[in-house]
């Protein structure tokens, strides 16, 4: 299968959000924007230079089936940045598109933004998110409970 990272546009954040309406990706998939225009919002805040965040859009075989980002960036503290992904097409969980696609866009944020930390949460129920990381050579760094929901955190460092 190819898997191929391409620039974001309005239309892609408009699918990424209805996509992600189905109550099986919100039980694994913390979202902050309760609306299109929210979302809408958010993503032309990360044109603007400077901006604290950077993402892409995930192909596979042509067809678009999920969306990667990294938050966080220019912070003083580590990680240098934080990342999330979401496959929203169903029949391609567990085929390797998220963790080819997260391969390919640490290799863009290194050489971009020139981040050397990055982390990610993840519930700690969703062990194939978990498993993504660890497949990109992220390292468990600490378990704990917020909002009653038991969650853990991932770092990797970032050999260039």
């Amino acid at each position: 299968m190819q898997i191929e990272l391409r620039r974001r546009q309005e239309e892609h954040v408009r699918i990424y959000f209805e996509k992600t309406r189905d109550e099986q990706i919100r039980r694994t998939l913390p979202q902050n924007c309760r609306t299109v225009d929210e979302a809408l919002a958010d993503y032309r805040e990360s044109l603007k230079p400077g901006a604290g965040s950077f993402g892409r859009t995930i192909y596979a075989d042509g067809k678009y089936v999920g969306d990667i980002w990294c938050y966080g960036l220019e912070e003083e503290e580590e990680p240098d940045a934080m990342i999330s992904y979401c496959i929203f097409e169903k029949e391609l969980w567990g085929q390797g598109v998220a963790t080819e696609a997260l391969r390919q866009f640490l290799e863009q944020i290194a050489e971009r933004f020139q981040v050397k930390t990055v982390g990610g949460f993840t519930f700690w129920e969703n062990k194939a998110s978990a498993k993504v990381m660890e497949k990109n050579g992220f390292l468990l760094m600490e378990q704990f409970v917020e909002d009653g929901v038991e969650s853990c955190y991932y770092q990797k460092k970032i050999e260039m």
